[in-house]
């Protein structure tokens, strides 16, 4: 089995005339990407690869819920469609057992709905866990299993 985990990236601020990929996280955003990766490190799954959008705030989503993992900054996560997504998780290092795809929505959403359906929002700062008997070359729609999610909102401390 292998398991991949969709987060979205956590609360970002709306700064006027600042560039979209250029957004920080809010102080609440940086909680709940801290909250995201202790969750997910709960579930006893750290991840082999993290695939990440090279925005500002995906990657500090990433470096907060995943401080010790090996992260490739991948351009093509940015506004991409879930076959992008699919076709990019496809190309991963087939020997990684467990990867997080952090990246925006409605991508991630609809790739984590396509994959392993089910019925949920997808805020800002929550993630899927999806296990699948397929190798991530052989990743399609209906491939998975939603084992879990979590909303940071509907945690809150």
């Amino acid at each position: 089995m292998r398991t991949l985990i969709i987060l979205r990236h956590a609360k970002a601020a709306q700064i006027p005339g600042l560039d979209d990929r250029e957004r920080p996280l809010t102080h609440r955003g940086e909680r709940d990407a801290e909250r995201a990766g202790a969750e997910i490190r709960s579930l006893g799954l750290e991840p082999g690869l993290v695939l990440c959008s090279p925005a500002v705030r995906t990657r500090r989503t990433a470096e907060l819920a995943f401080p010790a993992a090996d992260v490739s900054f991948e351009r093509d996560i940015y506004e991409a469609y879930p076959e992008e997504l699919y076709s990019l998780v496809r190309r991963s290092d087939p020997e990684a057992a467990t990867i997080v795809l952090c990246g925006h929505n409605p991508g991630v959403h609809e790739m984590a709905l396509s994959l392993a359906g089910g019925e949920y929002t997808f805020r800002p700062g929550s993630f899927a866990v999806i296990e699948t008997a397929a190798a991530w070359v052989d990743l399609w729609p209906g491939e998975g299993r939603l084992v879990t999610r979590w909303d940071p909102k509907e945690h809150q401390e």
